[in-house]
């Protein structure tokens, strides 16, 4: 049963690497609330309040947000490229696991659910729009005309 071994193996591996990632990602979402984010949030609010903003005062405040924003999408990218790179690794093993024929069918099937995910996420896109927004391009939403 050295097929199974391999899968068994492949899978305790993608779920480790998961979990950190997982325990990784929590760590970077408490550093968009941290303290420094709340004081920037009551400064920016603050100057939103007086008018301060295309001002220098308002400018300067957009400097802040953007160089204390700037390493938290810096993170997130990190984290993202890892989850990528994951993925990839173990798309990889799962190939390698198979026969030749049997990756064949696997990316196929891979491939057609990727599409069929696409489609029912463009599917679902339209729907929103078309029934959570009015025609007047106003902003306001409206209900869907069901019928009863």
């Amino acid at each position: 049963m050295v097929f199974g071994f391999m899968v068994d193996e492949l899978q305790k591996s993608t779920i480790r690497e998961e979990k950190e990632i997982t325990e990784k990602l929590a760590k970077h979402q408490e550093t968009v609330a941290d303290s420094s984010m709340v004081e920037l949030s009551h400064v920016v609010s603050e100057l939103l309040r007086s008018g301060s903003s295309g001002n220098p005062a308002g400018d300067e405040a957009d400097k802040r947000v953007e160089s204390t924003l700037a390493p938290k999408e810096e993170g997130l990218e990190d984290l993202l490229h890892m989850a990528d790179d994951l993925r990839l690794r173990t798309l990889k093993g799962v190939v390698d696991i198979l026969t030749p024929i049997q990756a064949v069918h696997f990316l196929i099937a891979a491939a057609e659910l990727h599409l069929r995910l696409h489609e029912w996420g463009k599917k679902k896109d339209a729907m929103n729009n078309r029934y959570h927004h009015a025609p007047g391009g106003d902003g306001s939403t409206t209900q869907p005309n069901l019928p009863s």
